[in-house]
This record gives structure tokens, sequence and C-alpha cells, in this order.
């Protein structure tokens, strides 16, 4: 059930070399607190300095204790790190939040209901589900979260040549379509012990992804203990755009919903989390789990 709160700190995170709106968008939102705020809180502006300070300054300002909410001014990626270094802070009482500054925003503009300062000031806390990813990890290292997706295959591969390249709708398209057409499909071995090869392996906590693709009809807010599994097992490339296509037009319709699910990499693997690009190397056990609860957020 959803709480009222208030905040004895509240930390705004940006990158103040944001390719967009983001330090406008911060001071922005430090101003409208400011003056909305019935409480008395710390509010403070906390630029980062380089890629995965988000994840370190997160950390540190949930470490403190108390009722702090941690807010990411960014797209995806960006709030991948802050939501990663709350967790790790183990604070029952640390809150997150995003105010999208990004590309794609998916999680904010699936999960977003209204204005975050109105949010902030109503307080209105809840708790949605995460995705844990265990990549071989040691004992001793910090599990990964994601907010909204986890994907293997075309998803990180296309992510890394768009990174590369300018944004904007046609040249996104153009890039795109160019990875696709280089695009090797992956092989993975599955718990039953039989090797599968695909073209798209997405996990997914949210039912859109990318701005224009429907992946799935879960439900908005993730909050159901489970995460829906896509698959492009593979195929002729022309049966892939289609899928696409489909994905973008009509959606993908209903897609199996698990609690778990376990797969051994038989090369390196590059995958995406949140617009995150990562890797994972071969012949490693990748269980991918849903955190039940896991965040607690409002907006």
């Amino acid at each position: 059930m959803d709480t009222a709160r208030t905040f004895e700190s509240i930390v705004i995170i940006f990158n103040p070399n944001s390719t967009g709106d983001a330090p406008e968008l911060a001071q922005q939102l430090h101003d409208k607190l400011k003056q909305l705020l019935t409480y008395q809180s710390e509010i403070t502006l906390q630029p980062t300095e380089h890629a995965g300070h988000a994840v370190d300054l997160a950390r540190e300002a949930a470490s403190k204790g108390g009722d702090v909410l941690v807010v990411s001014v960014s797209g995806d990626g960006g709030y991948n790190e802050v939501v990663n270094g709350v967790m790790q802070a183990e604070n029952p009482r640390a809150v997150s939040a995003v105010l999208a500054a990004g590309n794609a925003n998916d999680h904010s503009r699936i999960i977003g209901t209204k204005p975050l300062e109105e949010a902030i000031v109503e307080g209105r806390v809840h708790n949605i589900d995460l995705l844990r990813i265990h990549t071989g990890q040691n004992d001793d290292a910090p599990y990964e979260y994601a907010h909204s997706y986890i994907g293997f295959g075309l998803t990180p591969v296309v992510a890394t040549e768009l990174e590369k390249g300018s944004k904007g709708a046609l040249k996104e398209m153009v890039t795109v379509i160019q990875t696709f057409s280089k695009f090797e499909p992956f092989g993975i071995r599955l718990a039953d012990g039989k090797r599968r090869k695909f073209d798209s392996l997405v996990f997914a906590n949210i039912n859109e992804m990318a701005k224009y693709a429907t992946l799935s009809e879960a439900e908005d807010h993730p909050s159901d203990g489970k995460f829906e599994v896509i698959t492009f097992p593979h195929m002729p490339k022309w049966r892939v755009l289609l899928t696409a296509l489909k994905a973008t037009t009509q959606g993908l319709g209903d897609q199996p919903s698990v609690s778990s699910y376990e797969f051994t990499t038989l090369k390196p693997l590059p995958y995406q989390m949140d617009g995150e690009v990562k890797s994972v190397e071969a012949n490693v056990k990748v269980r991918v789990e849903c955190a039940p609860g896991a965040l607690a957020t409002l907006g």
C-alpha cells in the first residue's frame, strides 16, 4: 500500500555534460521543490564527473541512512546507475525516482503518472520489482539490477552502434538497418542442457522498449513478482524484420512470465541493461531473476 513520506534529504544526480537538457531540468526541479515542499529538506544538486559515477553518488547518498530520496535526471541508463547505487546501500528508507532527460526514457514513460515534483510533494511511495542478473560474479561482488529490461543479441549490438553515432530518428534508423544487416545470431545452452540459437532474448520488467516497441501485454506497473521473456529464435532476417514491425505497430501480444531464467553462454556475449551495455564471458551460467518489490519509488 502507498504511504505518504517526507524526506530529510533529496539528492538530485545529473550529468552536467549531457547531450540533452539534464542540467537545466535538475536546476528546475531543485527550485520547484524549494517552493513547493511544506517541510524542511536538504536538497542537493549532485553532478557526475565520469561514467559510472552516479552509482557511487547514489550509494553514498543512500548510505547516510534515514529518509532520503535519490533522483536521477537522466535517461534509462543513468537511472540504472542510480538504482544500483541505492540498492548497494541497503537502506530500507531510501527511495529512488527519475526525471526523464534521455533519449528513450522507457521507464519514466511507462511508470510515471504525474510531474515528478508533484509526486515528491505528495510523497506517495510504492514498491516495484527489479530484474537481478548473476553473471558469474564473485561472492562479494554486488548484484546488478535493471529497472526495465535486460537484452541479449540484437538489443546490445544495436545500442553499441547507436552510441557511436548521432541521435535523431532518421540517423538512428539508418544505424539500426546497417547493424541489422551485419548481425549474427548467438547460441546458448538452456537449463535443460539443450542448445538454442537466438537473434534476440529480452527479459522485460515493462511492456514497452526503445520508444516504439510494445513487447507484451503485461501491466504497466511491475509488481507481480514476475517478468516477461521475449525470444526471437534464429530465423531469416526478413522474418525478424516482420516481427520487429509487428512490435512497433500492434505489439507482440502475451509473452511468457517467469520469476527466473537460467542459461549458459557458449561465447562471450554483450548484453544491455536499461541502455547500459555490458558483457559476460564464455561458459558462464547466467541467471536472471525477479527481485519482488525491491525498489521504493514515486512518480
